[in-house]
This record gives structure tokens, C-alpha cells and sequence, in this order.
């Protein structure tokens, strides 16, 4: 049968790099680990925090981590980045503050930077937030699916699959939706593939959505 791995996992070395950068040693690893979660989360509550209420749009596409002795880097992917700067010239300073204070960490400086994703809608997190908080405001899951569809050809990619999963429109019976348009070779490695998986509360349950995203061809 059909094994399913993780696309970024499975292109690793090849197409795909990792999001975290540092070396351990293997009795540090595990603390090393759910350090970068801890930084993780902590952006994510404070975006979600200060985000505008009207926007409901948290926006990022991905956290870069780099770790050395002295410092840890992380560099925040954003699709919008006016939603997390505008009307608050200290956003980033506080934002600082707020992940040293999680880290307690005293030896090592926190530097955070953010970096404007030329297409916001090429980038499959932000696109899986788009659909999820359609899915929140009650509109039917296929009309969710396809306006994202359209907002992906915008970003000139070669193919996307969008996949649903759970009690789609409060159904008593879980059930799997999915649609795609162009190519997504997922079995060839060369393919630069993103992929991005995201679970949505909504008042029935939590709904799956996965969203594929065939970039080119090396």
C-alpha cells in the first residue's frame, strides 16, 4: 500500500533545507528542541495578541532558527508584515522582550528579523489560514478550497492540492475532501514541493487541512 511521508521530510538534502539551524550534543538535544517550540509558540501568542481584530490573519509563513553560542536568530517569514509592525514602532523590541523573558536565558543574546515573503499566497501556512478562517465564518468548504485555488495561480505556481478532513458542514460523519489543480508530483524528489498541515477549530470539531504546493522543477 501507499506509504504517506511528510514531502519536506522525504526532500530534505535535495530540494528542501531545514528551518533550524544549530548543532547539539545528543544529552542537550531534546532542550534544544523544545526551545525552538517555546520561541515558536511565543511569536505565534504574540502575533495572535496584537494582530488587527478585522484581519483575523496571523500571516506568517515560516520561523527560521539559527543558534550559535552567543546568539539565537530567528528570522520570521511574513506574508503581511504591516499587520505585525504598523501603529507600533517597538512591535519587534517587544516581541524581543517577550521571547527572552520565555527563554530565560542569560548568556545568549535574542535577535529576531523579519523578512517580507514576495508571494504571500505561493506560501501554503498562509493559505491554510485563509481557508480555515473561511471555515470559521461559515462558508461552504468547496467555495474555500477554490478561492484559495485562484489565489495560488496568482503566485504562478505549476500545481496545488487542497485536502479537508473532519466534520466538513457539521456532517454527523467525518469524511475527506480534497481538490487539485495542475501537477503535484509528489513521488518525484526533484519536484520542489511545500507542504503544510493545519487543524481548525471549528464549533463541530476540529477540521484537518492539508495543502500541497508544486513550486518547479530542479
Amino acid at each position: 500500500m501507499g506509504q504517506k511521508i511528510n514531502p519536506l521530510g522525504f526532500r530534505l538534502g535535495t530540494t528542501q533545507s531545514h528551518h533550524c539551524l544549530w548543532f547539539a550534543q545528543p544529552k542537550n538535544y531534546s532542550g534544544d528542541l523544545q526551545e525552538d517550540e517555546k520561541i515558536r509558540d511565543c511569536i505565534k501568542n504574540y502575533v495572535q495578541k496584537h494582530m488587527r481584530v478585522s484581519s483575523g490573519f496571523e500571516g506568517i509563513a515560516r520561523i527560521g532558527i539559527q543558534k550559535r553560542i552567543d546568539l539565537i536568530q530567528v528570522i520570521i517569514h511574513i506574508g503581511f508584515p504591516n499587520f505585525l509592525i504598523e501603529g507600533r514602532a517597538r512591535g519587534i523590541e517587544e516581541l524581543q522582550i517577550n521571547v527572552q523573558k520565555k527563554l530565560n536565558s542569560v548568556n545568549r543574546r535574542l535577535n529576531i528579523a523579519i523578512t517580507r515573503v514576495a508571494k504571500p499566497y505561493g506560501q501554503p501556512t498562509i493559505l491554510a489560514e485563509y481557508i480555515a478562517l473561511q471555515l470559521k465564518n461559515r462558508v461552504s468548504f468547496r467555495k474555500a478550497m477554490k478561492k484559495a485555488i485562484e489565489l495560488t495561480e496568482q503566485a504562478d505556481t505549476k500545481g496545488i492540492q487542497v485536502q479537508i478532513s473532519g466534520r466538513i458542514n457539521g456532517k454527523e460523519i467525518a469524511r475527506v475532501e480534497w481538490i487539485r489543480e495542475g501537477r503535484v508530483p509528489l513521488q518525484t524528489i526533484r519536484a520542489k514541493i511545500d507542504y503544510c498541515s493545519y487543524a481548525v477549530r471549528t464549533i463541530y470539531g476540529v477540521l484537518g487541512i492539508k495543502i500541497w504546493i508544486f513550486l518547479d522543477e530542479e
